[in-house]
């Protein structure tokens, strides 16, 4: 493994360990890596230091001919010079130079032949390695042979810092990618997460150029073959609901749309782990064995077992692993075009209906204004719940704008006749602190008659202020609760908070109406 050389990146480090075995990068791992340890059930658990999440206002990207034409410039996007990327760049691989030992992983992002890449990352920990052997596809031992040039490399010098006084930087952390020069380099930041999602980034750019949609997503797979994707922020049940005993999971978190069908970007998932239990989640939790990574999480020092309870760390507690831990993982990772496409939400203002399909302009819409709401904070007299808008349900990792997205999704769906749902996990009956939440049990029968095509088939009543199609029954699902005014106690208080939501929606949409169709402009909220 020592032979393997990078001089052709700049790296002179002579023991190059490259796509090690996860016993191999356990050990190097205890033995050189503070807060390492083994879990009672065999995974690696991993400190990532100060940084326990990503650093989205640190994120850069080059400002250079070729692309930039191309780039939704703003906060997602924030522009670096050229020359500022290549100090970075100098800075992580000085670093990486100094180590007796480094790591490279090489993998490939995409499970279509036809639409994957060669990704190359060099790092200076065995836990960074792990963690991206888990989560890129792993290659044969013959694709790897035969790897030769990679499409992009990621520099991972997070252990040292980026220089707060160079031009373009507001701190000690830096995340750059240069789509000309195909790299990513990172500073100041340990936390894994930023190579997953740099990777993301990277197809969430690559993939439109080709007309193939990338999506923030899961997606399963019915015994019949049909597939179907979900798409949600934090919090509305999107890891839930994917695990589905009578689905094959084809893939957590990152996906393509092509013209032959769907498939995973990755090869593992990265769940959160915050009070993750056997009983309600089994698949993940009897995902994090050996091989897996866990991230920040607090063990008994006795008998190393997990405390998912325990935040002292962090509340974002995560483990990776390979996708293969899952029991009914599909392998490979790929389906057929989606008979359904599924729009999570959150409501904590408890006034949209649990379930109502879209049009494609409908479809549009609420894919660009990506809308969940948190509850309300714990703040002296803060009691209404807070929208939260975030475009394509992937705000942070956006590179194209967010109508390139929304365009590609309606042609798709228009193309394979795709049937376009907007299911709310959040409350009824009232907002958060009047309302209950949605139970599981109603929202999964939900979901089994969207898979099962019966849904589709029942007749429909339309939402006078959203504009949505709501079933009039469901099974498995009370007739009561489908209509949201109706389990209202108080229906002006009902219309009050329904106009108010509607409001925030045209507020947000105000963003991207300029770009967007007079038609997906129609289909939003009536005010």
């Amino acid at each position: 493994m020592g032979e393997f050389e990078l001089t052709k990146h700049g790296i002179h480090v002579t023991h190059i360990v490259r796509n090690a075995s996860p016993a191999v990068l356990y050990e190097a791992a205890l033995r050189h890596e503070r807060g390492t340890a083994i879990s009672a059930t065999g995974a690696l658990v991993a400190m990532s230091g100060a940084k326990t999440g990503r650093s989205p206002k640190d994120k850069r990207v080059v400002d250079e001919p070729t692309t930039s034409e191309n780039i939704w410039w703003g906060n997602v996007n924030i522009k670096l010079e050229e020359h500022t990327f290549q100090i970075n760049r100098e800075r992580a691989i000085d670093y990486l130079n100094t180590r007796e030992s480094l790591y490279c992983v090489d993998g490939y992002a995409g499970w279509d032949p036809k639409h994957r890449i060669k990704v190359r990352v060099i790092c200076a920990r065995a836990y960074h390695a792990l963690f991206m052997r888990n989560m890129l596809i792993r290659p044969t031992a013959e694709q790897l042979a035969d790897f030769g040039e990679p499409d992009y490399v990621v520099f991972n010098g997070g252990a040292f810092p980026a220089n707060r006084f160079t031009s373009g930087m507001t701190s000690s952390t830096s995340v750059d990618v240069n789509f000309a020069a195909r790299e990513f380099v990172i500073l100041g930041t340990e936390y894994a997460g930023e190579m997953k999602k740099g990777v993301f980034t990277i197809m969430h750019y690559l993939m439109p150029a080709r007309g193939v949609l990338s999506m923030h997503c899961s997606a399963t797979e019915g015994s019949a073959g049909d597939s179907s994707i979900l798409f949600g922020l934090s919090g509305t049940g999107k890891t839930t609901l994917s695990a589905d005993p009578k689905r094959q999971l084809i893939g957590d978190d990152e996906h393509g749309w092509s013209d032959d069908g769907i498939f995973n970007i990755e090869g593992g998932c990265y769940a959160k782990v915050i009070d993750l239990s056997g009983e309600a989640e089994p698949d993940i939790y009897g995902a994090l064995r050996f091989g897996a990574v866990l991230e920040n999480v607090v063990i008994d020092a006795a008998t190393h077992e997990v405390d998912y309870r325990d935040v002292s760390i962090t509340t974002n507690t995560r483990g990776s692993y390979p996708i293969e831990h899952i029991a009914n993982a599909k392998l490979p990772c790929v389906g057929a075009h989606p008979k359904h496409v599924i729009f999570l939400t959150c409501d904590a203002f408890g006034v949209l209906p649990p379930v109502s399909k879209l049009t494609p302009e409908q479809a549009m819409y609420h894919f660009i204004s990506g809308y969940t709401a948190k509850v309300a904070g714990t703040e002296v007299g803060v009691s209404e719940p807070e929208a939260t808008f975030s475009p394509c349900f992937s705000g942070p990792f956006l590179v194209w704008h967010p109508t390139k997205y929304a365009e590609l999704l309606a042609q798709k769906i228009r193309a394979h006749g795709a049937d376009t749902w907007l299911v709310n996990t959040g409350w009824s009956g009232g907002a958060y602190g009047t309302g209950a939440r949605m139970k599981l049990a109603y929202t999964r029968a939900i979901i089994d008659a969207i898979h099962s095509g019966e849904l589709a088939q029942i007749e429909t009543t339309t939402d006078p202020i959203f504009g949505v199609a709501i079933p009039r029954r469901c099974p498995g699902v009370p007739d009561g609760i489908l209509t949201p005014r109706a389990t209202w106690k108080d229906a002006a208080a009902y219309d009050h908070a329904a106009h108010k939501l509607a409001g925030l929606f045209h507020k947000n949409f105000a963003i991207y109406a300029s770009a967007a169709s007079e038609a997906v402009r129609a289909a939003g909220p009536r005010l």
